[in-house]
């Protein structure tokens, strides 16, 4: 593990597992980061907070901690053998195997100035390397794809759109987490898409998660226009900037022929007021690689 990803004991500190003890109290230091963030506006992106010890921490308390940040993606930094560092990647109500965003700010806390670090996830060892701002992962897994049951009829009305809004076959994608890609004609039908709560569960549920969601991609614009739908608790929610659904974008492609290399920038989370950019790249050897830029907005220290 990094010594940047633990913290340092005072002369009135006890180490204990999963961070330090003082008095009755253990005291777990997090950092709240922005991730895929706009020519270094603060502000944009997608949240995420990092704790920097999660040794001694049972998974309850770990998806508590979650629920109690109450943002897309909490996660938690622990010893390995095979990388800097493990990460264990929770939403408010599940543990994830792989995610985008969580896997570049947590990279930048373990990594610091380093120019490149390695993590171990559920979803494999991800490489993350580190250029001024932005961080790059490689996808850890090769991508797999399978066809949704629904019609593109079916899909249309989950969306409220025309059917002629949508392009090209959706597909089911995982390169370490499964999420439906849906092209879609124009970035103002992107714009214009309202799903269906009760559509969206009956035609985009993902078994894996237990959850609905579908990510809708336009490329008639410079940056493409991309928006990530999910339910949570039977509500539609959607998310600023969702990596791991751009590297699915980036296997989608890549399963679907297109020459390489490809290279894109997708505008995501305008729509809910945060601003996000995500870059896309395919080599020619067919590697994904997904990268933006990291943030750190603070610091601070939970007692339990």
């Amino acid at each position: 593990m990094s010594p940047r990803s633990v913290a340092v004991m005072s002369p009135l500190a006890v180490a204990a597992p999963g961070g330090l003890r003082y008095g009755p109290f253990m005291r777990l230091p997090y950092r709240i980061l922005n991730v895929f963030t706009v020519g270094g506006e603060r502000l944009s992106g997608n949240p995420l907070c990092v704790f920097e010890d999660g040794r001694g921490l049972d998974v309850a308390t770990m998806q508590a901690l979650a629920r109690q940040m109450n943002l897309s993606e909490t996660t938690f930094i622990l010893p390995s053998e095979r990388a800097d560092a493990r990460v264990r990647i929770f939403t408010p109500t599940i543990e994830m195997p792989f995610a985008g965003h969580p896997t570049l700010g947590t990279a930048s806390v373990v990594g610091g100035e380093r120019a490149r670090v390695v993590l171990e996830m559920g979803a494999g060892r991800v490489e993350v390397e580190r250029s001024a701002a932005r961080w790059t992962l490689r996808a850890a897994q090769a991508p797999a794809a399978r066809a949704p049951e629904a019609t593109r009829a079916e899909l249309a009305r989950m969306l409220a759109l025309p059917e002629e809004a949508l392009t090209g076959d959706a597909r089911w994608v995982s390169v370490g987490t499964e999420q439906l890609v849906i092209p879609i004609a124009s970035a103002e039908h992107v714009r214009a898409a309202r799903p269906d709560p009760a559509l969206l569960a009956r035609h985009a549920m993902s078994p894996a998660r237990n959850e609905a969601m579908a990510y809708l991609v336009s490329e008639d614009t410079d940056p493409w226009t991309v928006r990530f739908f999910f339910t949570a608790n039977g509500a539609v929610l959607e998310d600023p900037a969702t990596g791991s659904a751009c590297a699915n974008l980036g296997g989608y492609l890549l399963l679907a022929g297109r020459p390489r290399p490809i290279r894109a920038t997708l505008q995501q989370g305008a729509q809910v007021g945060r601003p996000s950019r995500l870059h896309l790249e395919v080599d020619e050897a067919g590697q994904i690689f997904v990268g933006g830029e990291v943030i750190e907005l603070g610091r601070g220290v939970i007692e339990l």
